[in-house]
């Protein structure tokens, strides 16, 4: 029987939410702003684009205002790349920056420190089309010119930074660095010299934000899908450990302790595709290792040994038949975030800030304006308790950021699968006013903070859908 959380949450502990630029800014050719390679996707029949998204750039003032009511003292979000360069590589918008400095302002303005993303999954197109992305090192070269040129402009109002989300999703999704795989000789090969090439510009962007903002935090970011052996059979373990190695551990180990571990390199060197290190790219992984880490956490599964036919990367996942699921059959594990926060910090002993966790659900505004939802404050609620726990057993955690302030669209173009406690008047298709109307989670979290995470009650009468 576990023990009665006592409160391990330390004073300046931050909370608040998380978002990304392409999500929630919309403005997508405004001021100067190039194309990215997600304003190129192509939009699925009856779903959105990300061109308006929920108008952040016009109503960031109103949306502050709400959060600072909240009691956020942390938000994350990203620059957009191509608001800054916007091909990626020529010349500097300063409207770009601009927009920016007067969010940064706002924000501290009404006591919320900004975390900011360097990259988010939105490359300059340019870059996409004339390079392959980061499949080239010459892109590599120009995203550390991105960093520089937004530590000098806001390095004295950001004092924590990402470099790429959920970094570990370049190995199985090249795409997100605006890699095309067609017509590689070797398709793995060209997936791990991509993946090489994203190190070597986080550790140049840790060197940067070192050198030009005294003080600054950089964290390496993952999205930590815990996976259990799906019996207790050893083959399964081993199967289970095999998926960690490449879900996770390779990009802890890399901005822990800036080398590839060797379970990773004696398999490259066995399948021949070692990436290509150029000189040089040894001792700046190895001299730019990250001050903290950052996760998103959503779900876990389990990993059959069975069920690994060794065609893919990553293979034998597969769902944890004693968890239930949200609506898109992502399984809810509040222990799962205590097992990943344990094992990081035994592993690395470095700050850990969770910068994603929340639920999607579908949802429309009742006869009150708002929306009752109790799913989301019981699923909020069971992960920070089991954060607590795992910060009353010793690990170091430095803040809890929710998915989504307000709603916003899905990476994959979305509007159905809501977020926030923010309920944001807008369909797939018709903007509709893009009236805020607050949840009844907007209170619940707000008296969460209020009480620095002692006050976690809810509803239990609605259970998680």
């Amino acid at each position: 029987m576990e023990k009665k959380n006592l409160n391990v949450i330390p004073e300046g502990f931050f909370w608040g939410g998380a978002v990304t630029s392409f999500q929630t800014e919309g403005a997508w050719n405004e001021d100067g702003k190039g194309p990215s390679i997600v304003d190129s996707r192509p939009v699925k029949e009856g779903q959105s684009d990300w061109k308006t998204a929920v108008d952040f750039y016009h109503r960031y003032k109103e949306d502050i205002a709400l959060f600072k009511e909240m009691g956020f003292n942390a938000y994350r979000t990203s620059i957009s790349w191509s608001r800054i360069f916007p091909d990626g590589e020529g010349e500097v918008n300063e409207k770009g920056l601009q927009f920016y400095d007067d969010l940064f302002d706002e924000m501290i303005a009404n006591g919320i420190q900004p975390v900011i993303t360097l990259y988010h999954f939105d490359l300059p197109l340019a870059l996409a089309e004339k390079y392959n992305g980061f499949a080239s090192r010459k892109v590599v070269d120009l995203f550390e010119r991105y960093a520089r040129t937004v530590f000098k402009r806001f390095g004295k109002k950001v004092k924590y930074w990402l470099t790429f989300n959920e970094q570990n999703l370049v190995l199985t999704s090249p795409q997100f660095w605006g890699v095309s795989l067609e017509g590689a000789e070797n398709e793995e090969a060209l997936r791990y010299q991509v993946t090489h090439n994203a190190f070597v510009a986080h550790a140049k962007a840790v060197k940067a934000l070192h050198e030009l903002v005294p003080g600054g935090q950089m964290a390496g970011m993952v999205t930590y899908q815990v996976t259990y052996p799906n019996t207790c059979k050893p083959e399964d373990t081993i199967a289970h450990i095999k998926a960690k190695e490449l879900l996770v551990d390779f990009y802890f180990d890399v901005f822990a302790n800036g080398e590839y571990p060797t379970y990773i390199t004696k398999d490259l060197e066995r399948k021949g595709i070692m990436p290509v290190f150029e000189e040089g790219d040894a001792k700046i992984l190895k001299e730019n290792t990250v001050d903290y880490l950052s996760i998103s956490y959503y779900q876990s599964q389990t990993v059959s040994a069975e069920k690994a036919d060794g065609k893919w990367l990553i293979t034998g996942l597969t769902p944890n038949p004693n968890l239930k699921t949200n609506e898109w059959g992502w399984a809810i594990d509040p222990i799962g975030l205590r097992v990943c926060l344990k094992d990081m910090y035994a592993r690395y002993r470095l700050p850990i800030f969770i910068t994603e966790n929340g639920i999607g659900v579908r949802e429309e505004l009742n006869e009150n304006n708002t929306v009752e939802d109790d799913y989301r404050i019981e699923y909020l609620s069971e992960h920070i308790k089991q954060m607590k726990i795992a910060m009353e057993e010793g690990v170091d955690v430095i803040g809890y950021l929710t998915w989504g302030s307000t709603d916003l669209i899905s990476s994959g173009g979305s509007f159905e699968k809501r977020y926030g406690f923010v309920f944001v008047n807008r369909g797939e298709t018709d903007l509709r006013d893009l009236k805020r109307y607050k949840k009844k989670s907007f209170d619940w979290y707000k008296n969460v903070i209020e009480a620095n995470g002692e006050r976690l009650e809810y509803t239990e009468s609605v259970s998680v859908k």
